[in-house]
């Protein structure tokens, strides 16, 4: 009867499939596996959960994760990369975010530095350099010449595609310098195309043992993004949320469409009336849909049992979202894959 009740538990088990409990957890988004294996590494060494959202972030910063990540990729208008990061603890509520961070390399680690010395959440611009360096961080160019590249490409094609409308002269047939248009029209502009290989964001969420709760984000945000622009990915609630009495959430994609609907917050909130991680990450997708049925966007969802899973928004290049997921359940980190609804 042992024996049978054995064989029993471990169909069950298999069953279960890639979201079955077991904690401690990592879960990021896009297949960056080196940031999965430095975030359980940190883990495994007696490092917090701060600790390994910091460091599995910070490795996609070294890493340039696909160019959307860390200095030398996404040039803004001007031809500059800048970064914008978040890490928020789930046990005490604090979140440290810095936006638009100019010649630092280690967007995510100057965030932790806005929790651990200052009584504030959020520094951006050139004001949060300068408490980067008195934080001991060197200033360092964040322009390479792959980033320098993208932007004479750029500029070779009259600037396109960029975020202006309602402007003259025309901004999708020229650079600019551009001024308002008197008249508003409903001018949407050009989406570029997206792709598994087209894509923004490092999110991240890892929970302890005990069920405590971390997360983060970094990115250097859209490419020719007009300089100043601030997407979802350092604002608590859109790009990541952490509660160590529910779980996390990370958001990745159109930050502008994004952040407007809190999506990491919501799929938290979902989380917490006890609503499957996968079913949590698919609503706050369909509203967002509502208003927005073209937008460009995944989330990633994970309860204080371990329990996880993920969701994105079908639109053409992208029907697909993978993601990674680390646990005593599994030997190494696995790539896991979702269809886009």
């Amino acid at each position: 009867a042992a024996a049978a009740a054995a064989q029993l538990l471990l169909i069950v088990m298999q069953l279960a499939g890639p979201c079955e409990a077991a904690l401690p957890l990592v879960i990021n988004t896009w297949a960056f596996r080196k940031a999965t294996e430095t975030a359980w590494r940190t883990l495994q060494l007696g490092g917090s959960e701060l600790d390994a959202v910091e460091k599995g972030c910070g490795q996609c910063e070294i890493d340039q994760c696909d160019g959307s990540v860390g200095y030398g990729g996404s040039p803004d208008e001007s031809g500059e990369t800048t970064l914008d990061a978040m890490i928020m603890d789930g046990n005490t509520m604090e979140v440290g975010a810095v936006a638009d961070l100019r010649r630092v390399k280690n967007a995510i680690g100057v965030a932790r530095k806005v929790i651990e010395h200052t009584k504030h959440t959020l520094l951006v611009g050139e004001s949060a350099s300068m408490f980067a360096v008195r934080m001991g961080f060197p200033y360092e160019d964040l322009t390479t010449q792959k980033s320098l590249l993208i932007y004479s490409e750029w500029l070779n094609q009259s600037c396109q595609p960029n975020y202006w409308k309602n402007v003259v002269p025309d901004s999708l047939k020229s650079c600019g310098p551009y001024k308002r248009l008197e008249k508003l029209t409903c001018e949407e502009g050009t989406v570029p195309q997206r792709s598994i290989r087209n894509h923004d964001t490092i999110g991240m969420v890892v929970i302890g043992e005990s069920g405590t709760v971390a997360s983060g984000t970094s990115t250097n945000g859209g490419v020719h993004k007009i300089p100043g622009r601030v997407g979802d990915s350092p604002i608590a609630g859109a790009g990541s949320y952490a509660d160590s009495t529910a779980g996390g959430a990370a958001a990745t994609g159109d930050g502008d469409t994004m952040m407007r609907f809190l999506p990491s917050y919501q799929a938290v909130e979902y989380m917490r009336m006890g609503i499957d991680p996968t079913v949590a990450c698919q609503k706050v997708i369909s509203r967002i849909q509502k208003y927005a049925p073209k937008f460009f966007g995944a989330v990633i969802c994970a309860n204080t049992t371990g329990s996880y899973g993920a969701a994105c928004n079908k639109t053409p290049g992208f029907t697909q979202f993978h993601f990674m997921v680390y646990s005593p359940s599994l030997s190494q980190p696995a790539e896991q894959v979702v269809d886009c609804i």
